[in-house]
């Protein structure tokens, strides 16, 4: 029953190294001389700062790739609208107004400057009563019952 015994503690190790020490250069050298698996490998750029270098072939990947790019709206659209806005006797800023949108982005449309959003384009085409989307551009918009 002495194995059961409370009181008595045996510690048959010590603490090991530290990690630092471990990867020491003399810590590999003393595990070699004691007959220990010692295993060491290199790593790629070790110690340099090299993680966000551009290979010659990512360069040329990127040189090669086109920039991507929106379709903006058309001359023809902006013209169109500026000419059912002057026909209805509305600023830029009035046809704003009536369709709920900032000054801004009725000049971008004009100007072409515009990615077209059919929302915005559905609102100027009732606003001014001519098509911008479609075949018929500059067009009246016939007006007949709606569809539910």
């Amino acid at each position: 029953m002495a194995e059961s015994d409370w009181d008595t503690v045996t510690v048959l190790r010590k603490k090991g190294p530290t990690a630092a020490q471990a990867k020491s250069k003399q810590a590999t050298l003393a595990a070699q001389r004691r007959g220990e698996d010692v295993e060491t490998s290199k790593k790629w750029a070790a110690g340099q700062n090299k993680q966000h270098s551009i290979t010659k072939n990512t360069a040329k990947l990127d040189r090669e790739t086109e920039e991507p790019h929106h379709d903006r709206v058309t001359l023809v659209v902006g013209k169109v609208i500026q000419r059912g806005r002057q026909s209805n006797g509305l600023t830029q800023k009035d046809l704003a107004t009536k369709i709920n949108e900032k000054p801004q982005v009725i000049a971008d449309y004009e100007s072409g400057r515009a990615i077209p959003n059919n929302q915005v384009l559905g609102k100027i085409e009732r606003a001014i009563g001519l098509k911008l989307r479609g075949k018929d551009i500059g067009k009246p918009i016939e007006k007949g019952p709606r569809a539910k």
